[in-house]
């Protein structure tokens, strides 16, 4: 059975319906046309160069990946600028993106559960009072000082480096998560009980208030929180997509753009 554009962005609308995504946010069929048939999908986190060549190279038609490749609206499509560059390559080779983001940072199976998933959290819940939230919340099965906690993260999620923000001499037993930049939430995973959080991109004063609020954070980054839904969303593909004609890769080999010195 020969599969489109559209029943790739179908099965990822069921995962992830655009309902779900922020209002800054821009998911969905960003390049492409929905009528084009589809032999291979490429999934990654992000759209970059390499990425483009690798989708060319095995012959995707379609690359779904977790960030979108437009954000905001664009005025012009320069060849000698990185965007303008990639959109022509794309559209000359016939290669569609879609993109999943907000939305599958908030959907049941998305970013957030599989990260809670990653660092063996149990009984992970929405991080709030509503059913849909961007975070998770959840407890460890076995409770760990900050540094173990830490530690444990790092080894979790094959991350290269993780930064500490110990808030005291307490232990760590119900745990919040945000995958990528989440650290607007800490204080709201505190709320709900949490003494520790999961994110990436903390930055300084947003670690003092976490201190100063007695919370631990764990700041594994942005690339190691939401790299493993990669794996999940071509997992997820491959099954709902199985009646079809196409074969799903997913970008294996992609690597954190700050590296340890």
């Amino acid at each position: 059975m020969k599969c489109t554009v559209q029943t790739v962005a179908d099965a990822l609308n069921r995962l992830a319906p655009r309902r779900l995504a922020e209002d800054w946010d821009n998911p969905g069929l960003l390049v492409g046309d929905p009528t084009a048939e589809v032999e291979g999908i490429f999934v990654c986190l992000d759209v970059l160069d390499a990425q483009i060549s690798r989708a060319i190279e095995l012959g995707a038609q379609l690359i779904v990946a977790h960030h979108p490749l437009i954000f905001r609206p664009i005025k012009n499509i320069r060849l000698d600028l990185p965007l303008g560059k990639k959109l022509a390559r794309l559209i000359k080779n016939d290669v569609a993106v879609f993109a999943a983001h907000t939305n599958l940072d908030s959907a049941a199976g998305g970013v957030n559960d599989v990260l809670a998933g990653k660092i063996g959290l149990v009984d992970v819940k929405p991080l709030g009072d509503d059913e849909i939230a961007m975070g998770r919340i959840g407890r460890l099965e076995t409770p760990m000082t900050a540094e173990d906690f830490a530690r444990h993260v790092k080894q979790a999620l094959d991350a290269d480096n993780v930064r500490l923000i110990c808030a005291g001499d307490f232990q760590i037993g119900k745990v919040g998560v945000c995958g990528g930049a989440g650290a607007e939430f800490i204080q709201r995973a505190k709320f709900f009980g949490a003494q520790a959080f999961v994110t990436g991109d903390v930055k300084y004063h947003e670690a003092q208030a976490a201190v100063e609020g007695r919370i631990h954070v764990v700041d594994a980054g942005h690339f190691a929180t939401e790299y493993p839904i990669v794996h999940e969303l071509a997992a997820y593909l491959s099954e709902e997509l199985k009646d079809f004609d196409v074969r799903i890769i997913e970008n294996a080999s992609a690597e954190d753009f700050f590296a340890t010195i």
